[in-house]
């Protein structure tokens, strides 16, 4: 049997042979129930909405000013750039590194990789470098830190608007709808695009007939399949 067609229960290392699955279903270990894989097809397209969506406001939230400042008839415009670069000057270079990397070269890096992953998928064609760059997703995702950024934002504009005139710009704007973005894309479990990856044939290979889904009810086997619940018992959207 080719490895290719396993998968194994992350619950209790129960092995499978995985099976096609339509629309709204969702394969279940045989032994403890744990969800093995959903149907990743309707969630590719919003993923890939999603994600493009990010990246352009990641792009505005860091073209524009965040905020500016009035005070005594002076006027001060701050930016994330400009944030980094006056903690550069001040000799803070750990902490201008880290306020970089965690909000726009982190972030940026992830959004990147997924669009690699997700527009040759969606063609129907297997992404170069696939394993790498989709280790390099995981790997990047807890050290993304927009959030925390956010309200570090809204914390300082509280304590400064007893000393001058705080006036919200474009990009203060754009960090709030970027942080849910990327929520919504974090959501999105990425075993799903291996199991895409997988059902693709190699450039090189013909492409293999689907497998039928099978029932949770079908015969026990040296090696079960994964199932899918009968319609109208534990299906999960996808």
């Amino acid at each position: 049997m080719d490895h290719d067609e396993l998968i194994a229960c992350h619950e209790c290392d129960a092995l499978h042979r995985k099976v096609t699955l339509s629309r709204m279903t969702t394969a279940r270990c045989t032994r403890c129930n744990a969800v093995l894989y959903r149907c990743g097809s309707g969630n590719l397209d919003r993923v890939l909405a999603l994600t493009l969506t990010a990246l352009t406001t990641l792009v505005i939230a860091n073209a524009f000013p965040i905020v500016e400042l009035r005070s005594n008839g002076f006027t001060s415009a701050a930016s994330l750039l400009s944030a980094v670069g006056q903690l550069w000057q001040e000799d803070n270079m750990t902490v201008a590194t880290l306020v970089l990397c965690s909000t726009l070269l982190f972030p940026l890096t992830e959004l990147l990789a997924l669009l690699w992953l997700l527009i040759p998928l969606r063609l129907g064609r297997r992404p170069p470098g696939f394993a790498l760059v989709l280790r390099t997703i995981v790997g990047l995702r807890p050290w993304g830190m927009i959030e925390v950024f956010m309200l570090g934002i809204l914390v300082a504009l509280v304590k400064l608007s007893g000393v001058a005139r705080v006036i919200p710009d474009v990009a203060l704007f754009a960090f709030g709808v970027l942080t849910i973005l990327l929520a919504a894309v974090i959501v999105f479990d990425l075993r799903g695009l291996w199991h895409m990856f997988d059902a693709l044939p190699a450039a090189d290979q013909a492409p293999r007939p689907p497998q039928p889904a099978q029932s949770r009810y079908a015969a026990p086997s040296s090696t079960p399949a994964a199932h899918s619940p009968p319609p109208g018992r534990g299906k999960t959207p996808c």
